[in-house]
């Protein structure tokens, strides 16, 4: 080998760095740059292969006068490349067949300058398996970071349970510019509470199609009597729906806007717009106070009296009562519960105070003589009924939240009665059903089609009740009350009393029995104006009497 250029100055073992495979002629250098040493050094020249750091301790105030890097020679600590240095990626040594284990202090022997000291700390975080992709390994890491900072939830309840549709209205806001038109409409539709809202509706919907209006869909009849038969007046219903819907708006502003602290302890509520101070004060009371207007002012010019005051102690009952008692008594739930059956005996009113023969009041809507008034209460009963299955569960999930808010409520208190309420109010739906039956607002087939749903709801209150929350029984009642009341709604829809015969008739062409009745009234009058008219008597013993 060629030695190298005498104008370098070498230190021994440079070329053992570099040239590992020929140390014969690493030695030659090195022998040759002793010999060059002896030399007298040339003036004002640096060194080629001094690093900085000896640079610097060859300029340290401790050196000789005019020694330069030359006369300090400072020995630098022999450090040798890491194995996989001259390979660009880990790719290239699995492609050659060469294993991941062939460098194993790739990682420990590099040093770690101060420069870097965030990417030391990040590459503690990235997993070990070679296997990977790099990329694949820098995102497994930024989920385990992730991971480690959130703290796991006390309960398989706070994992199970989906976003409300506040919080995720609440996150749109916040991502739209600030005063966007976006941004104020999705904040304030989130004070509403929207899936609580449409439940809401519903449940005023539901009663106001089941009232058993006589002559339903009776064409004949509404085709000769439209005006003395009374319908359900489609437009009735669109004031219905829009003046429940602005009362549960205007209820649920003003809980958001009574609990802020509390909303912001637990999960569940802390990304409410209020919390996040998405909107004001002011705004949030002025949109309460505009939907209770509103909500009331439609119910008593659309629909009656008697459903526009329901509709104002609805909301009178939920945001100063219900909402207040959650810091005092468990006794809140069952507040809450009657706030949940109001619905539906408003959509009954409104359907009776179409058909009301008398003055209309709120004693003939809801507590009618002749019992026709009892359908409603039976809704409202299912629905107060429903709402302690669906709410045990769902507090006992997130009792310790609840606990830390300062809110009173059964799940944290005392689980065993909480389990055993959830129990109780289960078992009501069965005679519930019955009696929509013997009231004659469903067919009967309706207790035996809604049995099966009944059991399957009674039986995960058992569990519930049995483990009292524990083995995954909460999360199941949970769900099955979810299903339970759209469930046995939509049947009872199916099955309204006298709906079937009478689409049959309509659509076969057959008379109904109050037809006939009518025909034949109509051909004994015929007869007897006939007899009259021809001086013949009245046909029976008593027209025979009168010719003898």
């Amino acid at each position: 080998m060629r030695p190298p250029i005498l104008a370098f100055r070498l230190r021994p073992g440079v070329f053992e760095k570099v040239c590992s495979q020929c140390p014969q002629c690493a030695q030659r250098a090195v022998r040759q740059a002793r010999q060059l040493s002896l030399r007298p050094a040339r003036p004002a020249r640096p060194a080629r292969f001094f690093s900085q750091s000896a640079l610097r301790q060859a300029a340290a105030p401790g050196a000789a006068p005019g020694a330069g890097p030359r006369a300090a020679a400072p020995t630098l600590p022999q450090q040798r490349f890491r194995a996989g240095y001259f390979l660009s990626n880990a790719l290239l040594a699995r492609s050659k067949g060469s294993s991941a284990a062939a460098f194993p202090a790739a990682s420990s022997s590099a040093p770690t300058t101060d420069a870097q000291p965030a990417a030391a700390a990040a590459s503690t975080e990235i997993p070990a398996d070679k296997t990977l992709l790099p990329h694949r390994r820098r995102q497994a890491a930024r989920r385990n970071a992730a991971a480690s900072a959130t703290p796991p939830p006390t309960n398989s309840m706070a994992t199970s349970l989906p976003p409300d549709a506040s919080s995720r209205l609440a996150d749109d806001a916040a991502r739209a510019p600030a005063d966007s038109l976006r941004r104020k409409l999705s904040a304030l539709l989130s004070l509403s509470k929207p899936r609580l809202t449409v439940l809401v509706v519903l449940s005023a919907m539901v009663p106001y199609a089941m009232y058993p209006v006589p002559a339903f869909l009776s064409a004949p009849a509404l085709a000769s009597a439209a005006d003395t038969i009374p319908s359900l007046s489609p437009l009735t219903l669109l004031f219905l729906t829009t003046g429940t819907a602005l009362c549960s708006a205007a209820a649920n502003a003003l809980n958001m806007l009574y609990e802020p602290d509390t909303d912001a302890k637990m999960s569940r509520t802390r990304a409410r717009p209020l919390v996040r101070r998405l909107l004001s004060t002011r705004a949030a009371v002025l949109f309460a106070a505009g939907c209770a207007a509103a909500g009331t002012a439609a119910l008593y010019l659309g629909v009656n009296p008697t459903v526009a005051f329901l509709g104002a102690a609805n909301i009178a009952l939920y945001a100063g009562a219900y909402t207040p008692l959650k810091r005092v008594s468990a006794v809140n739930t069952w507040v809450g519960a009657v706030v949940g059956g109001i619905p539906p005996l408003m959509g009954w009113a409104a359907a009776a105070g179409e058909s009301a023969t008398a003055d209309g009041t709120w004693r003939e809507l809801l507590f009618a003589a002749d019992g026709s008034s009892l359908g409603g209460w039976l809704f409202a009963g299912l629905l107060f009924a429903w709402q302690f299955p669906h709410f045990m569960p769902l507090s006992w999930g997130v009792r310790d939240e609840y606990r830390a808010a300062g809110l009173r409520m059964l799940c944290w208190i005392n689980p065993a009665r909480n389990a055993r309420v959830a129990l109780r109010y289960s078992l009501a739906f069965v005679p519930l059903c019955v009696g929509l039956c013997a009231a004659g607002v469903t067919e009967w087939s309706f207790a035996a089609t809604s049995l099966p749903v009944n059991l399957w709801l009674i039986r995960e209150a058992v569990k519930f009740w049995r483990y009292e929350g524990h083995k995954g029984s909460a999360r199941g009642l949970f769900w099955a009350s979810v299903w339970h009341l759209p469930v046995v709604l939509v049947l009872a829809l199916a099955q309204k009393k006298g709906m079937w015969s009478r689409v049959w008739r309509s659509v076969a062409g057959a008379p109904d029995e109050e037809d006939e009745y009518d025909d034949d009234d109509d051909d004994a009058e015929w007869v007897e104006e006939a007899g009259s008219a021809s001086g013949v008597g009245a046909v029976g013993p008593s027209g025979g009497a009168g010719r003898s």
